[in-house]
């Protein structure tokens, strides 16, 4: 290891020449107070920046007490990457040459509070993983400005984010409480045998469609008395909200009242929310999966029989594969993933699903053969999903009343007041015609070992595999961009350590998180990460990614 002297010594002589000899920095220095590593070196002033990281001894530093369970290490971690972009903020300073010159960057934050390898805290050290744009004149390297980074901006950071001293220790409490407070929920859903819980006084509504803010002058939810809950939790005392039992749950109401809104933030009650978002007490049980259609993806060998079955063309669907698939094909096949991928809870919204997967009419029926239909739509088959295999439905409806014959509980949402009209719907439904189904091995496809040489992620959007397009838009539970980043390179990491033609996709994933259990999310990423930030993401996603490789 080199010292912090040699470091700038360095700086000097290769100051002014050309924007290559940059990559003489590259390496591991002893600095006053923390150990910098530069990991990557950008190749010109204009390319995405380097990539450094910085040790700081947490040696009678941050107490063990903040992130001794893994909920408040996520809490702790979170809370000081919030810091870290605060002070960012503060020193960011102007323009110190061409392209990104002077840039320094950390992983991007949302409304989630979500593991992420940009700040790692342990018992012996925190691990900070920073971008930094090294500065240039047109491509003649500028080593002073450099200099300012590594010897002015890092030593303040690591004084003033890093040393538990100096921070915010209320707000870090806090969070850890909170943090507290939401595992607690956690685990009272599964002792009452609830699907979700929504507490009185959450904001559902967000600012607009491109910012995840709460909306302000919102309606505060309210739960129906008739299906309220009393939690107690460890550092909120009593909190009253919707308890979403097991089964099947139906959410009706006219639009623009508040359905799709209530359903998004029970989607996103999977993931822990921060203090001041509204939804920091929306909690789902984290295994629900969002199921919608998705016409044009591909579907490897799967079996879909559950739903589709004597296709004319005498395709077999137990062992189903298409490289473009249909609304109700791709549904189907979405459900079935979930099912095997350990999903308690199904969410549905009518509006973005197949209409013949959903639902068949008695005049439809009337009209159309049993024999020539080969959809058995998901209503005939809820019931029986819940009641066999212990997988539980929450579904926004707002056209069709087939669905009340199978609610175990229906909630009306009235100009965003939830009310509980259950009794009502029972008085008006048809009689429940429902089938029994097996739930059954679905994933048939293994896999073979794969190179593959160069990832990308384009936002939420998409990824790429060398040349090969992954879409990924349509997984609603995807919500930060460092998720997709993560995903291009667990999938990468999966079909080059584990991938042996004998595996199917869903052992991968549980291979892969086993390994991330045993040693770690960044044992699983590069060092030099140029996707972007990595962000965990569920195995849910990580495999719908897999599962929309073409490339296996």
């Amino acid at each position: 290891m080199k010292t912090g002297e040699e470091l700038k010594n360095l700086l000097h002589q290769i100051d002014h020449k050309s924007y290559k000899a940059y990559k003489e920095v590259k390496g591991t220095y002893r600095m006053q107070g923390y150990v910098l590593i530069v990991d990557h070196v950008q190749g010109d002033p204009f390319a995405t920046p380097s990539r450094v990281r910085l040790m700081i001894s947490n040696k009678n530093n941050f107490p063990g007490e903040v992130f001794d369970t893994k909920w408040r290490k996520t809490a702790a971690e979170d809370d000081i990457l919030r810091n870290l972009h605060g002070f960012l903020r503060k020193n960011r300073g102007g323009k110190s040459g061409s392209g990104k010159s002077g840039l320094v960057l950390a992983c991007r934050v949302g409304q989630e509070v979500m593991e992420r390898t940009a700040v790692e805290l342990s018992e012996e050290q925190i691990e900070v993983r920073l971008e930094v744009g090294f500065p240039a004149f047109g491509r003649t390297i500028a080593a002073g400005e450099l200099e300012k980074i590594f010897f002015g901006m890092f030593p303040a950071m690591a004084k003033e984010v890093f040393c538990y001293a100096n921070i915010n220790k209320n707000k870090l409490k806090r969070a850890v409480e909170l943090a507290d407070n939401q595992q607690k929920i956690r685990e009272t859903l599964v002792e009452k045998k609830l699907a979700a819980f929504v507490a009185d006084g959450a904001i559902l509504p967000r600012e607009s469609g491109v910012s995840d803010l709460p909306l302000k002058k919102a309606v505060p939810f309210t739960s129906p008395d008739d299906l309220a809950v009393t939690l107690t939790l460890p550092h909120a005392g009593a909190v009253r909200g919707m308890g979403i039992k097991e089964g099947v749950t139906l959410i009706a109401g006219g639009g623009y009242h508040g359905k799709s809104t209530l359903l998004k933030a029970i989607q996103n009650g999977v993931y822990d929310h921060i203090s001041g978002d509204g939804r920091e007490y929306v909690i789902t049980d984290a295994s629900a999966v969002k199921l919608r259609a998705e016409e044009g993806r591909c579907i490897h060998d799967e079996d879909i029989s559950m739903f589709i079955n004597n296709l004319p063309n005498k395709a077999d669907t137990r062992h189903f594969v298409t490289e473009n698939a249909s609304g109700s094909t791709s549904q189907a096949a979405q459900t079935v993933e979930a099912i095997e991928s350990g999903a308690r809870v199904l969410l549905i919204d009518e509006d973005t699903s197949a209409t013949n997967f959903m639902v068949r009419d008695h005049k439809m029926a009337m009209l159309v053969a049993a024999e020539k239909e080969p959809i058995t739509p998901y209503l005939s088959c809820v019931r029986s999903l819940y009641e066999d295999h212990g997988i539980s439905t929450i579904l926004v409806v707002g056209s069709s009343g087939a669905y009340l014959s199978a609610a175990d509980c229906v909630i009306q949402m009235d100009e965003y007041e939830a009310k509980n009209v259950t009794a009502r719907a029972k008085e008006i439904a048809d009689p429940y015609e429902g089938i029994q189904v097996e739930k059954k091995e679905c994933l048939h496809h293994t896999i073979a070992k794969k190179q593959i040489d160069k990832v990308r992620a384009f936002g939420k959007e998409s990824l790429s595999f060398d040349r090969e397009e992954v879409i990924l838009r349509d997984l609603e539970q995807l919500n930060d961009e460092g998720q997709a980043a993560a995903i291009a390179y667990l999938v990468q990491y999966v079909l080059t350590n584990y991938a042996d033609g004998r595996k199917n996709a869903w052992e991968l994933t549980e291979l892969l998180y086993q390994q991330i259990e045993k040693k770690g999310f960044a044992s699983v990423i590069p060092v030099y990460y140029g996707a972007g930030a990595p962000v965990m993401p569920r195995k849910q996603e990580v495999l719908a990614a897999l599962l929309r490789y073409r490339g296996i």
